[in-house]
């Protein structure tokens, strides 16, 4: 597996205009700069501010990090290095304990931490080393396209407050404009809101010195083994601890939640919400909640059946990330599969050749993400029913059904080759079919999920 970073490829011609600079949006920026692609990106917001609690890229992702000048050696220092997953009962039983020695040896490092400061990183990359045109204030109202062309009308807002519209032309637009997205409306032909999935998830990041210092947490700091993280598991509840040796601490809490999502799914909640949920539960939890600054997030989860297709019926417009697919926090892969969009979006371009053929890209983009993306949301779908068994007894009796799941299908796959190695065949079959129906062409690209990696235990 290389680190080293490749060479900017040749011009292509191909104007992309992305928007949204989430992680998705900025990978798509960097990969399509990185493939010879003149790159224009969208933000709706004047200015950015870090935001945020605890994000995971997988393997999968952090091997195309690696590919990128400075970006590893910026975003390791921020990372939480813990040797392995601790999961236990919500009465503090030991299950399991659950080692990542043989996946970073086999694939490399992962990479955890503030999701704003490894934004950061990704965002200076993309503007200050390669001097891509990011733009903030442009809020996207609309999304067009044509035969020749796409285009996006934004709102501007100056210093002044004042605003002022304008059309952005260029070949191919991505939307990678979140859950709520406005693309979705142009690709789909109606609007379609998300839905409750029944979840949501309390969250908080603050500084670890009170968990330090105090005698019943101070373990999370004072080990030889590195950054701890611990899951307790509950009826319909899992809480799960990490702290950072660079100071920091955060926790999230996934439990039942059927509150009505139409005007927001992020909220702020006190720190006693969170304990009517854990009511009972480990002294440890406990005691981390006695220590836990107000208020929390009260994150509720969006629910959204997969869409019928990523891509406008003109092929010059394309979802990605949240906007295409949102995941559940438990599949552990929403942002790194978001991160596989933007690189395979780059090379399909690529692979293109021209700007008169960026329709077939777009297609084949979809035919060469579309099964694999589905086959990854349920691994979330699937954990989260494990973790939320109600028999706790069973649990004790049987730990190792509690094991999180690591697949080789996911963690070891390589979106840049992988698109490199598959984009003609896939064009090829698009030719045959037609780029009016893409379902032969995304049986084409099923992930092998038969290769499962077995994660040592204590």
């Amino acid at each position: 597996m290389t680190t080293d970073p490749l060479p900017t490829a040749p011009k292509t011609g191909i104007r992309v205009i992305v928007v949204g600079t989430g992680f998705g949006g900025l990978s798509a920026a960097i990969e399509c700069h990185r493939q010879g692609h003149t790159v224009t990106v969208l933000e709706k917001f004047p200015v950015r501010k870090e935001l945020g609690d605890i994000i995971s890229f997988g393997q999968n992702a952090s091997r195309i990090f690696r590919r990128w000048p400075g970006v590893a050696s910026k975003i390791e220092p921020l990372s939480h290095r813990a040797n392995s997953l601790q999961i236990k009962t919500c009465d503090g039983h030991h299950l399991l304990t659950q080692r990542w020695e043989e996946e970073n040896k086999k694939w490399g490092k992962r990479y955890d931490g503030h999701r704003g400061e490894l934004h950061g990183v990704m965002l200076a990359h993309a503007e200050q080393d390669l001097g891509i045109d990011i733009r903030l204030g442009h809020r996207v109202v609309q999304y067009y396209e044509t035969a020749e062309g796409a285009a996006v009308d934004v709102e501007i807002t100056n210093e002044a407050g004042q605003k002022d519209t304008k059309r952005i032309e260029g070949d191919v637009v991505l939307a990678a404009d979140g859950v709520r997205s406005l693309g979705r409306t142009l690709v789909l032909g109606h609007e379609d809101k998300p839905l409750a999935s029944g979840y949501a998830v309390y969250r908080a990041w603050f500084d670890g010195s009170a968990i330090a210092n105090d005698p019943l947490t101070s373990f999370f700091y004072d080990n030889p083994d590195g950054d701890q993280h611990i899951c307790w598991i509950g009826p319909d509840v899992h809480f799960i601890a990490a702290s950072l040796k660079k100071g920091s601490f955060s926790w999230v809490c996934t439990h039942k939640d059927v509150a009505d999502i139409d005007e927001s799914w992020q909220l702020e909640a006190p720190v006693a919400d969170a304990r009517k949920v854990l009511v009972g539960w480990d002294p440890v939890v406990q005691r981390i909640l006695d220590l836990t600054p107000e208020p929390l997030i009260d994150w509720k989860l969006v629910y959204r059946d997969p869409l019928p297709t990523w891509t406008s019926p003109l092929r010059r417009i394309a979802l990605l990330g949240d906007a295409a697919h949102p995941f559940l926090p438990t599949s552990i892969q929403g942002a790194s599969q978001a991160v596989e969009d933007g690189v395979t979006l780059g090379v399909a371009l690529k692979k293109c050749g021209s700007p008169a053929n960026v329709q077939e890209a777009i297609a084949a983009f979809e035919c060469l993400r579309y099964e694999r993306v589905r086959a990854a949301q349920k691994t979330g779908e699937t954990t989260r029913d494990t973790w939320h068994q109600a028999d706790m007894e069973a649990i004790k009796a049987n730990p190792e059904s509690m094991r999180l799941r690591r697949e080789a299908w996911v963690l070891g796959h390589d979106a840049e080759a992988y698109a490199e190695e598959h984009y003609d065949a896939t064009v090829a079959v698009l030719r045959r079919t037609g780029l009016q129906d893409l379902t032969e062409a995304r049986k084409l690209n099923v992930p092998d999920m038969s290769d499962t990696v077995r994660v040592s235990n204590e």
